[in-house]
């Protein structure tokens, strides 16, 4: 297993609104989530960034002794470096030296198995390397050498920068086509009428098994970061008799980087045409709203703070303080207590669903005449049909649909309400 000395940063110089303990707990759990055993922990706290190392030279030779005595194969640092830095860094320490936008992609790559998820990691990845191909250092003749290294895939690659804007072209342009077949089934979607729910939230807060828990799909769940990276969608029928489509997404990260939202704005276009969201926000976590509030800066910068949502915090089960739980219902007063995992109180979200889209839902009694025969077969496949009866004027039939398909269905004038 391969081995790394992390490396937690505070400038005070800088605006943080995580306390620095969170930062290098957060910092761990991406390291496990990639597979990588952690050799040691160091603390940095400078006034200000430095050009050359990002920390102070004393500091980098601490970590290098570190390095040099756990025997590790790696340096992490919780703050992003510029290719100067790293190189600094890595001639010093004497040890690959990547940063926590590295360590993400990395985790992405191994995560992403559709060719649109695969896609947006390779962008990514590259479209973080380009600035830093000097020719010395970190070199795309890297990639595949571990950590922070993987995916365009296992071959060595030695490009310049026109191969790998050619490269990015080409990626860009896929992402367009997958970014169109979106749109055609968003549209398809539309067409037959049925809402579109996304749930959302920080990476690891059980939005996977909430979508198991509501549709009985067998999406796989771990408790590491980003297990989920490429979206899923499934069919949910409503007490109302409403049917609506649930959509899992990647999950969120505090201070996630731009050109990683940019390069999976793809995926996250199942937010941008959703009817609804519902925020799965990790109740037994101490920083949970620290992770809504990462969840909000990230529909800012999508444009999509103004969507309607539900709050569903999930992991009730596993809070013991009933005096924090109490805390958190008044903080978060609108919002479903739930447990994905045992199925408490799932009940309330989908009635709460069911509220929001009770509006959508009409009751009636249509009479469809013999000569419109084919709109039967169609309410039959759209609406939840009561009681069908057979007149000699026409087929009376007694549905619940939603309203939006009723007018869709019945433009023409083909049949009639009755009541």
């Amino acid at each position: 297993m391969e081995r790394a000395v992390l490396v937690s940063i505070e400038i005070k110089s800088e605006r943080r609104r995580w306390r620095m303990e969170d930062v290098s707990s957060e910092l761990e759990e991406l390291v496990s989530s990639a597979g990588v055993g952690i050799a040691g922990h160091l603390v940095c706290v400078c006034e200000k960034p430095s050009a050359a190392y990002l920390v102070g030279r004393g500091k980098v030779e601490e970590i290098a002794l570190l390095s040099a005595d756990e025997n590790a194969d790696t340096v992490i640092f919780s703050h992003d470096l510029s290719g100067t830095q790293q190189r600094n860094l890595e001639g010093v320490i004497g040890r690959k030296t990547i940063d926590r936008t590295q360590l993400i992609l990395d985790i992405f790559s191994k995560r992403a198995k559709s060719p649109e998820g695969k896609t947006q990691v390779e962008l990514a990845l590259l479209e973080y390397l380009l600035p830093r191909l000097t020719g010395k250092g970190i070199m795309l003749s890297r990639l595949g050498g571990g950590i922070g290294t993987r995916g365009p895939g296992e071959t060595k690659l030695e490009v310049d920068r026109r191969q790998v804007r050619k490269r990015i072209g080409k990626l860009k342009s896929d992402l367009e086509s997958f970014r169109s077949h979106r749109r055609t089934i968003n549209k398809r979607r539309k067409n037959s009428c049925l809402p579109l729910v996304a749930l959302i939230g920080y990476t690891s807060a059980g939005k996977s098994t909430l979508l198991n828990r509501l549709t009985g799909s067998s999406q796989p769940v771990s408790e590491k970061l980003f297990t989920t990276l490429d979206p899923l969608s499934k069919a949910l029928r409503l007490e109302n008799g409403q049917d609506v489509i649930i959509s899992d997404t990647v999950g969120f990260l505090h201070e996630l980087p731009h050109h990683l939202i940019e390069a999976f704005k793809a995926t996250l276009e199942e937010v941008k045409e959703a009817d609804l969201l519902i925020y799965v926000l990790d109740i037994s976590d101490q920083r949970v709203h620290e992770h809504e509030e990462s969840v909000r800066e990230v529909l800012d910068e999508l444009g999509l703070s103004d969507k309607p949502f539900l709050t569903a915090l999930n992991k009730v089960d596993l809070v013991c303080d009933r005096s924090w739980l109490e805390l958190q219902k008044n903080e978060f007063a609108e919002a479903v207590v739930l447990s994905a995992k045992t199925g408490e109180n799932m009940e309330g979200l989908i009635r709460r669903m069911g509220e929001y889209f009770s509006g959508m839902i009409a009751d009636l009694k249509v009479l469809v005449p013999h000569s419109s025969m084919k709109l039967v077969d169609m309410l039959y496949r759209q609406a939840r049909i009561d009681k069908i009866d057979y007149l000699e004027e026409g087929v009376s039939i007694s549905l619940r649909m939603p309203r939006s398909l009723f007018e869709q269905l019945n433009r023409h004038g083909e049949m009639r309400i009755i009541c």
